[in-house]
């Protein structure tokens, strides 16, 4: 599988990934090497990755628990301050060895220690491989409000290893699909209909779906690297979706959604939108929905609900003076972005959901 030059890094498959991954350790002379993982990846995934690194330099394992509720500050907070009781200096290396929750704060962590010191990604995830661990964002969340403290920092290097996929368990492989539907409906028509029938899909070569998602997502990242313009497009299904994320999040009658649970009702929403304001037929739009409702089930929501959600909407990082902006489909395989939205439409989006 070849490599995938992004901004000033490169996204590096498999065996050559772990090459690359040595021979930069060996280059920059680290003085120590920080492993970050949480309490899953460090029994499952830290055995996979040890024997493969090549090196002279001290090793630390940084564990923090598993989970979006402790992606905040305070998990930074005590991890920087074991960096400093471990020596940690500005010719140090953190390695991120995980998910989403792991590659954002262990990015962020990375990016303001010191005012910045050099990280790289391994993610372990199908959605860290295609999404979280590519393109420089970084962050935490605020209280439930996700993602809202960041900043767009690139790893030295991203190293896919498609084998940690074997250690996932089925709802996380389902979460990360949701972000590889994403890229197929803003970017590439062709690409979205090979998941209309996943008994079709042969699953089995991994590696070929995550290279195309992420050569997907870099495409459009490469042209746009701060989100000024059409880097937005990776946030069709966000909007609301992280809005139902954060709200779930914070409500402990309720069971949590996984990320791409959430961004998967994100999309059929905003996909009704896009056919409501004519940017989408409606056999588009009936395509979308019963294929992500196929896949993902469907969540019932209620009145409080929906309007709890919207309320969220507000803390969005694409508004503008105070008015949420949309990402919306502009037929398969296109967008159209700073849409503003109706509140009678959102709500409207909400009732088609149900049927």
């Amino acid at each position: 599988m070849q490599s995938i030059k992004a901004n000033g890094y490169s996204v590096i498959f498999n065996f050559e990934g772990y090459k690359e991954l040595n021979k930069l350790i060996s280059e920059n002379n680290y003085s120590t090497l920080f492993i970050i993982v949480d309490s899953i990846t460090n029994e499952v995934c830290l055995p996979k990755l040890l024997p493969k690194i090549e090196t002279e330099s001290s090793i630390e394992i940084i564990e923090f628990e598993a989970g979006e509720i402790n992606k905040n500050i305070e998990t930074c907070i005590q991890i920087w301050n074991v960096l400093t009781e471990l020596g940690a200096d500005r010719k140090s290396l953190i390695i991120n060895l995980g998910g989403g929750v792991v590659t954002d704060l262990g990015g962020f962590i990375a990016s303001t220690f010191k005012r910045g010191i050099d990280f790289i990604n391994i993610p372990t995830t199908l959605l860290a491989m295609v999404d979280a661990s590519i393109g420089g964002k970084t962050g935490i969340d605020l209280g439930n409000l996700k993602n809202q403290i960041g900043v767009i920092n690139n790893p030295k290097l991203v190293v896919i290893d498609s084998e940690y996929l074997e250690t996932l368990p089925q709802i996380e492989m389902r979460s990360g699909l949701a972000e590889i539907l994403k890229h197929g409906l803003v970017s590439n028509q062709l690409y979205w209909k090979q998941f209309l029938d996943l008994s079709k899909l042969d699953f089995a070569d991994f590696d070929t779906i995550i290279f195309d998602s992420i050569t997907i997502k870099n495409e459009i990242v490469k042209q746009d690297p701060t989100e000024k313009g059409i880097r937005k497009a990776l946030n069709f299904g966000h909007t609301l979706g992280h809005a139902i994320e954060s709200y779930f999040l914070d409500q402990q009658s309720k069971k949590k959604l996984l990320h791409g649970e959430a961004i998967a009702i994100g999309m059929v929403l905003e996909s009704y939108i896009s056919m409501t304001k004519n940017l989408i037929f409606k056999t588009e739009y009936q395509e979308i929905k019963s294929t992500i409702k196929s896949i993902f089930g469907e969540v019932i929501f209620d009145k409080n609900d929906i309007e709890s959600i919207m309320d969220l909407l507000i803390h969005d990082k694409k508004n503008e003076n105070g008015k949420v902006k949309f990402v919306l489909l502009d037929g398969i395989g296109s967008f159209i972005i700073n849409q503003e939205v109706e509140n009678e439409l959102i709500r409207a989006s909400f009732e088609d959901y149900k049927i």
